[in-house]
Parts: C-alpha cells; sequence; structure tokens
C-alpha cells in the first residue's frame, strides 16, 4: 500500500480516499464486525437502508480499488476487513470538513454547535471538560 504506513493491519492513509456517505454506512458495519462476509455487511445494512445486495458488493469493490478494503477468500466467501483505522478515517474526514466548511477554524464550529441549541447538558459538560483540559495544556 504506497503511501500509507501500516502497523499490526491498521493503516493511516497518507491520501485521504474519496468516500462517499453511502460507503462510510458500509465501512461502520465492517469496523464493527471486522473480518465480516458480504453476506453479513448486506443483513446488516439490510435494517438501515433500501440497497440490493448487488448495490452492496459494488461498494465493497470500489472500497477495495480505494485501498480502504481488503478481503480473503475463505472456501466460497470473502471476509473483508479495513485496511483503514476508524479514527484515522474520522480524524481525516473531520479535518476535510472543518477546511471546507469552516475554514480550518474550530471556534467557528464549535460556536455554530453550541449556538444550535441541540446539546444536552452532559454534551455541554463534556465540552466543557475538553477545553479545560486542552486549556492546561497549552
Amino acid at each position: 500500500m504506497s503511501g500509507n504506513a501500516c502497523v499490526n493491519g491498521g493503516c493511516v492513509l497518507s491520501n485521504k480516499p474519496n468516500i462517499s456517505d453511502a460507503e462510510w454506512q458500509v465501512m461502520h458495519v465492517i469496523w464493527e464486525r471486522q473480518p465480516v462476509t458480504a453476506q453479513a455487511i448486506i443483513a446488516a445494512l439490510d435494517e438501515q437502508v433500501d440497497w440490493s445486495g448487488a448495490t452492496i458488493k459494488t461498494m465493497l469493490h470500489r472500497l477495495v480499488k480505494k485501498k480502504v478494503l481488503r478481503y480473503q477468500r475463505e472456501g466460497n466467501r470473502y471476509l473483508y476487513r479495513a485496511r483503514v483505522e476508524r479514527s484515522e478515517s474520522l480524524r481525516q474526514e473531520s479535518q476535510s470538513f472543518l477546511d471546507r466548511v469552516f475554514g480550518g477554524e474550530a471556534a467557528p464550529l464549535l460556536a455554530h454547535f453550541v449556538q444550535s441549541g441541540d446539546l444536552t447538558e452532559a454534551e455541554i459538560e463534556t465540552l466543557r471538560k475538553l477545553l479545560e483540559q486542552a486549556g492546561g495544556d497549552s
């Protein structure tokens, strides 16, 4: 996997592949259940979306081509595993969103969520603690 750093089977992407919203749903199932068969992925997603098995298999093929997934043949089925760590994918996607929508500035992002009024008291307390920890590190 050129361009990616891999340790213990988990990789960090140096060049973030473009993963669609639908592919993210597939990846969430894989991260939760890996190694996992295509049939198990289809069954898990059947509860969430109205996609055919062929559509999901097409997404699996695309994710393999994007080097986000790997597979291993076991008998007459394939077992899928993520080639990238969930935490690294989330970090990169979050940074991409922050850059695109908020010009890379975290304060306006936090202000938006706080001012939206949709945060619970527990979420506000969690944010307060995180900000205090971040302030203590400087």
